[in-house]
């Protein structure tokens, strides 16, 4: 890959992603229901990544095994992780994040809204990047390194659905109305979900970086992790979720924030269980 290669990369990514944003937007001007942005936004950053992935097949007709390996895992973590979003949004009426950021906006939230979407598209670029550089990796066959990527992302995508799942049953139970969940992943983790999600982007550095030095864009794979770690833990992630839940539990989640870590899963701290 030249620097010219890498630049169009870029340009072609950023148009797809801020297209798919818009129709984000539009989706959620229809149905008021701002969950289906983040719907879109796993199908939109799926496709991309997948079908991008797949291009030199469908330009020349044929494809790495790298190439068809990853673009397969963006599928799968896509259609897990766009489904769960999917069959949640379809039971509330609005994601409670998106509805206070649109209470403040009062009238100006429209135009609001589509600007939120396309800073979104914009810092999911290095995303998008991650996944492309590393089915673009030229070297032939796989390594022992690829294999461990694809443990690495597998074990993203399950631990996550487990938290997910453990979460659906929890809220399932009648006897767990107004509790705060704190059993299975959630006694070592206050969002599992989002570890999980973030280990499976350290996968596609794996599958990018040459040691070697034949492939030097690898090593760009890093803003990935590094992004979607910045965007759950500081920007909209944790931050809103946790002061949405400390509105609605008060002290009953301050106690959970004492004996349960944040994001990196850890024993509890029994010292602090009332």
């Amino acid at each position: 890959m030249t620097a010219y290669h890498f630049v169009m990369l870029v340009a072609a990514v950023s148009a797809a992603l801020a297209a798919i944003m818009s129709g984000a937007w539009f989706a959620w001007r229809a149905t008021r229901n701002s969950g289906w942005v983040d719907t879109i936004w796993t199908f939109g950053l799926g496709a991309v990544g997948a079908i991008g992935a797949l291009t030199p097949f469908f330009l020349f007709g044929e494809a790495t095994v790298r190439q068809a390996l990853v673009a397969f895992l963006i599928a799968l973590w896509s259609a897990r992780l766009g489904l769960h979003i999917a069959q949640r949004t379809a039971g509330i009426t609005d994601d409670p994040r998106y509805a206070k950021l649109i209470r403040d906006w009062g009238g100006n939230a429209a135009r609001q809204m589509f600007w939120l979407v396309q800073k979104q598209a914009l810092v999911s670029i290095p995303l998008a990047l991650s996944m492309l550089l590393a089915a673009f990796n030229p070297l032939p066959g796989l390594r022992l390194q690829d294999g461990f990527a694809v443990l690495v992302l597998l074990a993203g995508i399950g631990g996550e659905a487990l938290a997910d799942r453990q979460m659906r049953r929890f809220r399932a139970d009648a006897a767990n109305r107004n509790r705060i969940c704190g059993t299975g992943l959630w006694g070592w983790s206050r969002h599992p979900n989002y570890f999980f999600e973030w280990l499976g982007w350290l996968a596609y550095p794996l599958f990018a970086i040459d040691l070697g030095g034949g492939y030097p864009f690898g090593f760009v794979a890093l803003a990935g992790p590094v992004c979607m770690y910045l965007l759950l833990v500081h920007v909209s992630g944790i931050p809103p979720l946790e002061t949405h839940m400390l509105e609605r539990r008060g002290d009953a989640f301050r106690a959970y924030q004492a004996r349960t870590n944040a994001f990196f899963p850890a024993p509890p701290r029994a010292s602090q269980v009332p």
